[in-house]
């Protein structure tokens, strides 16, 4: 049995091999890991030559349903492979699940697989906005799901909603502070106006700074979600944020429900220093401050009284611990 290079197996997947290949790999007479062949199958599946097509379609029913799901959680799986499992192989365990988990699996295959999605592949697909936001068609598929609470629901009436209203003059403020040319500020305040949610939530994903410091204080809380999920985020705004007295309870309590975001200290000072940060989550992280920011707490008159007194309380517990 004739052992491939990683060269020809190349040839296979994008289509470059020459017909004798293709019809040893159906055959099997090509060694093969699994997880190649159940993809290597999958895309001669659609073979334009009529003999090849058919013998990967005999061939591919005898493939494990495991290897398809290794298949399909490959970074570089290719689009023929998702094609294939959208069609034959949703209702198979794992499936729907590893094709949501795979960033690089186009919106196109997700929206004939949501009806088989578990509870957990649901909620995780509605955390991608990125994906949510840029399909329609794989939002409508979702609003249709059994599994979806009613926060998802809300939420995706938020993003593909007729209300695509924005605050201006809450715009037009947070632009103010994040942008001290006037020109530059105008053209920004004027490209969001005319912005619907998925567009603003597609800018708060894939945007500069400056989109990602303005719509953080946009009026939909979809919006906001996005900035947070920003894969171009980093530490400095995730500190400024968790700081600002403007941003509701939700948002707050977003950023210090992440743990990415809680290993950064600053952000958890901020937070527990931000009079809007809800109780029970200043509270909870209370005992993350060290020595110095917990004795500047309890003289902090813009927190609630019950932190102070709390962080008091935690400071002299510490005293006697060390005596």
């Amino acid at each position: 049995m004739e052992t491939l290079s990683p060269e020809v197996l190349e040839d296979l997947r994008h289509d470059r091999a020459p017909r004798e290949r293709k019809i040893a790999v159906c055959s099997g007479g090509a060694h093969l890991l699994p997880v190649d062949r159940a993809e290597i199958l999958a895309v001669l599946t659609g073979d334009a030559d009529e003999m090849v097509s058919s013998r990967a379609q005999d061939a591919i029913l005898s493939q494990p349903v495991e290897t398809f799901v290794e298949a399909l959680k490959r970074e570089q799986a290719l689009p023929a492979l998702f094609a294939y499992a959208a069609k034959n192989l949703a209702d198979k365990p794992g499936v729907c699940d590893a094709m949501v988990q795979n960033k690089n699996c186009p919106a196109e295959y997700l929206v004939p697989v949501v009806r088989h999605l578990s509870t957990l592949g649901i909620q995780a697909l509605m955390e991608e906005l990125d994906r949510i936001s840029e399909s329609p068609a794989l939002a409508a598929a979702l609003e249709h799901s059994t599994s979806l609470t009613i926060d998802q629901k809300n939420q995706l009436h938020e993003l593909h909603g007729p209300d695509n209203l924005i605050d201006e003059a809450a715009l037009a403020e947070a632009a103010a502070a994040v942008e001290a040319d006037a020109a530059k500020r105008q053209t920004l305040i004027q490209r969001l106006a005319k912005m619907t949610v998925a567009q603003r939530v597609q800018f708060a994903m894939k945007g500069g700074s400056e989109a990602r410091r303005t719509l953080i204080r946009d009026s939909n809380k979809v919006v906001q979600r996005a900035v947070l999920q920003s894969p171009r985020l980093t530490d400095q705004e995730v500190e400024a944020f968790a700081s600002m007295s403007s941003l509701t309870d939700e948002i707050l309590r977003l950023i210090a429900g992440n743990r990415n975001f809680r290993k950064n200290y600053m952000v958890v000072r901020n937070l527990i220093n931000n009079p809007k940060a809800p109780l029970d989550v200043t509270l909870h992280m209370l005992p993350m401050l060290n020595a110095v920011d917990l004795k500047r707490l309890t003289t902090n008159k813009n927190v609630p009284e019950t932190l102070r007194t709390t962080a008091t309380k935690l400071q002299r517990t510490r005293v006697e611990q060390k005596r």
